[in-house]
């Protein structure tokens, strides 16, 4: 369906309406409208995989793993903490309150949220910001991404069967929508996707004073180090499979590999072997690999690809007509050429060589740059690992591991600066889309006058006296 500028601002009306009969403020009902998203998502498994593959050429697997089952998880830790997480804070007032002892704070939705969602999970980053917005007590509207037709399709067909309309629903569309729908005035903002469109996001929220959630894949991407220490064949291995997990598009994907230039050939053969190991000698003939969302997205990283053609070692041949693109290893590359000053989101990886003993000028040069959403370090030395990821400027990482951050339970997803801002997952989802009010609870009985004319010097030594 093509949306108007009416159609959305009458659909806003009336979640807006359904927010104010105070129906979702109940946790019993928070509750039951989770089981049916869990039950909608179990029920349609098949489906999204199905949408998944056309859409990205990926397999039911991947699928499930990334997405479906990934979602039903998030519900499930959602729904086994929300009682508790809801419940309101008591605090003593101290004396300077006295005689009202106590305050509590309360956890309140913000009301009408808009998800904007991405074409590389359509599935997980929408429903999984849904699934916050619920347990905070919201409607929301989803505005899909029109790049993944058929996955918008089979999530507009289920949400319009799971729930009314009033209270969430989802909308499709390219920019021009999404445009219409920030125009609107929303109490909350979540957006996944790039710096670029983030800046706009905020511009028009700004119009409202709407507070957003933005989560961003960097402006300069994530980096990934192996020291001279590290296990190579463990880090090849790991590297390799996040590598062509989605063919690269995933916003916490590694964007460039530092290696150290003292085991920099070894890493780079078995680097080779292991990309051949799990995905054939030639991934475009190998019927799991995954492909690029568009032909545009095809033609950038084909382009890109072609300006390194000299310092390709692996990969580097496409297939447009399946808009699959080999993955593909750049080698060598200095830090500051144009390829690892962006995010790609593809399939291309560039090696950085640098020396082992000046990796303080290296995780320097990293902290200069734009903040990531992630940051991969592979060292044997935990110590100094620990020190770094104490230190750096980044969303989330992994020390001799890739991307399970953001499997783990009860920790939040973020990115900080260029790569986002607020948090979500379980307990963090539901701060991000409720805010506290702190509500004092005041007594007529044992009042004392300190507060009130005339300031009389007694007074005023009573009052210093209490504040001390």
């Amino acid at each position: 369906m093509s949306w108007t500028k009416t159609e959305i601002h009458d659909l806003l009306i009336r979640q807006k309406a359904f927010f104010q009969t105070g129906k979702t403020l109940s946790i019993p009902f928070r509750m039951e409208m989770l089981r049916k998203l869990r039950q909608a998502v179990i029920a349609h498994e098949q489906e999204l995989t199905e949408a998944l593959e056309k859409d990205l050429g990926r397999h039911p697997a991947e699928g499930y793993f990334c997405d479906v089952g990934t979602i039903v998880l998030e519900i499930n830790e959602i729904l086994h903490g929300l009682r508790c997480w809801a419940r309101p804070e008591m605090h003593f007032s101290g004396l300077v309150c006295f005689p009202s002892l106590i305050t509590r704070v309360y956890k309140l939705p913000y009301g009408q949220t808009l998800i904007i969602s991405p074409f590389n999970f359509p599935f997980l980053l929408s429903l999984g910001p849904l699934a916050a917005s619920i347990s905070g007590g919201n409607t929301a509207i989803i505005k899909a991404s029109s790049k993944s037709g058929h996955s918008t399709a089979v999530l507009s067909r289920i949400i319009s069967e799971t729930f009314p309309a009033e209270y969430i629903a989802v909308i499709d569309g390219g920019h021009d929508i999404a445009d219409l729908c920030l125009q609107e005035r929303f109490d909350k903002i979540f957006y996944t996707g790039s710096p670029s469109v983030a800046r706009h996001v905020l511009q028009e929220a700004a119009k409202n004073l709407t507070p957003v959630a933005l989560e961003l894949g960097g402006e300069t991407g994530n980096w990934c180090v192996v020291r001279r220490d590290a296990d190579l064949r463990d880090a090849a291995r790991k590297i390799a499979f996040f590598k062509l997990l989605n063919a690269g598009q995933i916003c916490i994907n590694i964007n460039q590999v530092a290696v150290a230039r003292e085991v920099a050939e070894p890493f780079l053969e078995l680097l080779k072997a292991e990309f051949a190991r799990q995905i054939g000698s030639d991934a475009l003939a190998h019927p799991e690999y995954p492909h690029l969302i568009s032909e545009s997205a095809y033609d950038k990283c084909a382009q890109e690809a072609e300006a390194y053609r000299d310092r390709i070692i692996y990969g580097g041949q496409g297939r447009r007509e399946t808009l699959q693109y080999q993955p593909t290893v750049i080698y060598p590359v200095q830090a500051d050429e144009p390829i690892v000053m962006h995010e790609l989101f593809c399939p291309l990886l560039p090696i950085v060589p640098f020396d082992d003993d000046r990796i303080d000028e290296l995780m320097q040069l990293i902290a200069d740059r734009e903040h990531p959403l992630a940051l991969y370090i592979f060292t044997r030395n935990k110590r100094w690992a620990h020190a770094v990821m104490r230190s750096q400027q980044y969303g989330g990482g992994c020390i001799n591991e890739v991307c399970l951050h953001l499997m783990v339970k009860g920790v939040p997803f973020n990115g900080i600066g260029h790569s986002g801002m607020g948090a979500y997952h379980g307990q963090w989802g539901f701060r991000e889309f409720t805010h506290p009010s702190t509500v004092l609870t005041g007594s007529s009985h044992f009042n004392l006058p300190l507060r009130e004319h005339p300031f009389t010097r007694t007074k005023n030594r009573m009052i210093r006296l209490f504040e001390r």
